[in-house]
């Protein structure tokens, strides 16, 4: 059940304790794809998990603004510091888990949200009345996950697939031109890069022109098969706690 598009009446009906939570965020993909591809793809692979599942799931409308200053200087990106970010997936889970639905899977298309998603799913855990699980999209694809940069091969070719009319096809040779071919700057192991602008002249990362709509259906179809196993997991799990002692 979408839970936006429901009234109160049918959220009531619904006999579940299962829920998912769409997070991403807004900010710049290069000049061939949308801000809003983090939530876009995010609440894609939710919606299509939660069909896909055998028993009914709720499918939390999605959190669109991010952990994403590192792309500050491209216009268009918002973003929130990863305390308020943090705060808004805890009290979002709180409500869902205040109407029954307290087993949550997080379903994220952003990197930058990865660490404070660990961080609050886990105090979630802790210390509320809920379960939560953060999983991110491109980090369970299979193979392809080696190919994740930014509005490079893999988020191309998801939304090539997914919602094609929103990527600029004029403008694919021109993102590849600007693109670095990794992430950030890095010596000894360590990144010295803050912002994407220091090592992307567009802002993207990966070769977009090798994302095209079939890589983008199976992308969709893997991600979809792992959110099914990670939801019946979620559903089997003994949430119970270790007595602290």
């Amino acid at each position: 059940m979408r839970l936006a598009d429901a009234t109160w009446t049918d959220a009531d009906a619904v006999e579940t304790d299962l829920a998912v939570l769409p997070v991403g965020s807004t900010e710049q993909h290069g000049p061939h794809a949308p801000l809003g591809t983090d939530h876009f793809t995010a609440q894609a692979v939710a919606e299509a998990g939660a069909e896909a599942y055998d028993d009914e799931v709720v499918v939390a409308p999605p959190v669109t603004v991010g952990v994403s200053e590192e792309h500050r200087q491209f216009t268009g990106t918002l973003w929130v510091s990863p305390d308020t970010f943090r705060a808004t997936v805890r009290d979002v889970v709180s409500s869902l888990a205040s109407h029954g639905w307290d087993r949550v899977v997080v379903v994220n298309g952003h990197g930058g949200n990865v660490a404070a998603l660990g961080e609050v799913c886990g105090a979630i855990v802790r210390h509320d009345d809920a379960y939560a699980v953060p999983f991110t999209w491109f980090d369970a694809v299979g193979d392809h996950s080696a190919d994740m940069g930014h509005a490079g091969p893999l988020e191309t070719a998801f939304l090539r697939h997914a919602s094609p009319e929103l990527i600029r096809e004029e403008r694919v040779e021109d993102a590849a031109a600007g693109a670095s071919d990794g992430w950030g700057e890095w010596t000894s192991h360590a990144n010295l890069a803050v912002d994407v602008a220091e090592f992307s002249e567009n802002g993207v990362v990966g070769d977009p022109r090798e994302g095209d709509a079939e890589r983008g259906e199976a992308l969709l179809d893997a991600a979809t098969d792992s959110l099914v196993a990670l939801l019946d997991a979620v559903a089997t799990r003994d949430t119970s706690r270790p007595p602290h002692e």
